[in-house]
């Protein structure tokens, strides 16, 4: 050490660590998008983060036909409906695998224009043009003519003047690639690990979203597959298991083509193996005006945007919150009108609904798809079990700053008062009814401590909802004497 001589300043790390701001919903969604309509097309199996419609519609295209296009249904209600951000998207129709050639269509033309009318998902990139079918040469792009998309995704060639088509030719002869959405299967949804590139696809893109954004996810969707079992079994699997870190929930869907009576509900939910705490289970479908939408995706507008009204914090119930909704209804387009007693059926076998009693259409029902089964309020109940998880997420991603910090008394007490201070504040706003941590002598073995392993016990409770209130009314004959004064 160098000679010193007089007075010196040096500094500790503080004492207290603020806790780090997470998104408590973030919902991250899974399907396929009109990516031939992008003006910036995202990436296949890449996610996205978007914070506006137009950022959405940008990457990934719109279209009304939500069937074949399961994301558009999402970016609709989330941004249009719910008006909440941000999300992440993925889409997994790749235009490059998923698609059909299509050779010597004929194109009428009326004044100089015409309409690829019979097929959507027309790729321009891939159009060629021709005056007759034995024309040696297509046309040129831009010099004979233009292609553009009109308002219903069909392709409209238009002749322009100055080019080579003659001002009365009545037809063109068109050939082109097209998307292809019968190709994509609950295969790609799931996704896996690519063993040719090594790159990451569909569910398995979960564990990117971290790295890339620095959110933890907080919903699992994928509204049109999440209600074919394999891919609810994959949702619900990766949601317990982000990053090897972080949890959260996964919305999934009965499917009601097949499943058309609530009466029918829970023995397909059991049979079909959607009983984790992680998950929550929605029957039927819900509509406005023209619009159908599956359950899950409302129910993440509206998770969204509850949380977003309570400072991000999940503690409140998405139940009994006001859907974007005219109706109920399944495939087939028959109305559903549950009243309270069969809603609270489907609520006790784990189920969430939709239902129009009292304040217009509300979402309907507390539990996880693990009720009956399992009543332990922690896993049983949607915002505790939310809540469970964005404390636990919370507290990674705090203290993260601390792994391999040497083990002694100040880095215990660090890590205890910051956390003690921060379940204090949120017992003081009601968001939890308490909390505390503890570093339990008989939790932390000598062997543990010697390998560098610390645990700190959690202690809290998160408000459950009031599911049920009461109001016992008696006569009381003591009022009588009230007729006498």
């Amino acid at each position: 050490m160098a000679y010193k001589h007089g007075v010196y300043g040096s500094e500790v790390p503080t004492s207290l660590v603020p806790t780090v701001k997470t998104l408590a919903g973030l919902p991250v969604v899974f399907g396929t998008a009109p990516v031939h309509l992008a003006t910036d097309p995202a990436p296949v199996n890449k996610p996205v983060l978007c914070y506006t419609y137009a950022e959405a519609v940008a990457a990934f295209g719109y279209s009304a036909d939500w069937e074949k296009y399961t994301l558009c249904e999402f970016i609709y209600s989330h941004f249009a409906l719910f008006n909440v951000a941000p999300v992440v998207l993925v889409n997994v129709l790749d235009p490059a695998v998923h698609k059909t050639d299509v050779t010597g269509q004929t194109v009428t033309l009326t004044a100089g224009v015409g309409t690829i009318s019979d097929d959507d998902g027309v790729l321009l990139s891939a159009l060629q043009v021709k005056l007759t079918a034995e024309a040696p040469s297509p046309l040129v792009k831009n010099t004979d003519y233009t292609a553009a998309f009109n308002s219903d995704g069909k392709v409209v060639i238009s002749r322009l003047a100055t080019g080579t088509i003659p001002a009365n030719q009545a037809s063109l002869v068109v050939a082109f690639t097209k998307l292809n959405l019968a190709a994509v299967t609950s295969t790609d949804i799931i996704g896996g690990v690519d063993v040719t590139t090594g790159n990451y696809e569909g569910l398995e893109l979960i564990n990117r979203v971290f790295p890339m954004f620095r959110l933890v996810p907080g919903q699992i969707l994928a509204p049109g597959w999440a209600d074919d079992p394999a891919v609810a079994a994959v949702m619900t699997a990766k949601s317990s298991n982000i990053n090897g870190h972080f949890k959260c929930i996964a919305i999934t869907d009965v499917p009601t083509d097949t499943v058309k009576k609530y009466t029918d509900v829970a023995a397909w939910k059991e049979q079909s193996n959607y009983v984790s705490e992680r998950q929550i289970v929605c029957w039927p479908l819900v509509k406005l005006g023209e619009d159908v939408f599956h359950l899950s995706t409302q129910a993440a507008g509206i998770i969204c945007k509850t949380d977003a009204a309570n400072d991000d914090v999940p503690y409140v119930s998405p139940s009994n919150k006001t859907l974007q909704a005219d109706g109920a209804i399944i495939a087939d387009g028959t109305e559903i009108n549950l009243g309270p007693e069969q809603a609270a059926y489907m609520n006790g076998q784990g189920i969430v609904t939709a239902m129009n009693f009292i304040g217009g259409w509300k979402l309907w029902g507390n539990r996880t798809g693990c009720y009956p089964s399992i009543t332990d309020p922690k896993d049983a109940f949607i915002p505790i079990r939310r809540m469970f998880d964005w404390i636990s997420n919370t507290l990674i991603l705090t203290f993260w700053q601390k792994v391999d910090a040497p083990i002694n008394k100040r880095l215990v007490d660090t890590i205890i008062d910051s956390a003690n201070i921060w379940l204090s504040g949120l017992a003081a706003r009601q968001r939890i009814l308490g909390g505390r941590v503890a570093f339990l002598e008989e939790e932390n073995p000598t062997t543990d401590l010697m390998d560098g392993i610390l645990r700190f016990h959690v202690y809290v409770t998160p408000p459950g909802p009031a599911r049920e209130i009461d109001f016992i009314v008696e006569y009381d004959p003591a009022y009588l004497e009230t007729l006498f004064t």
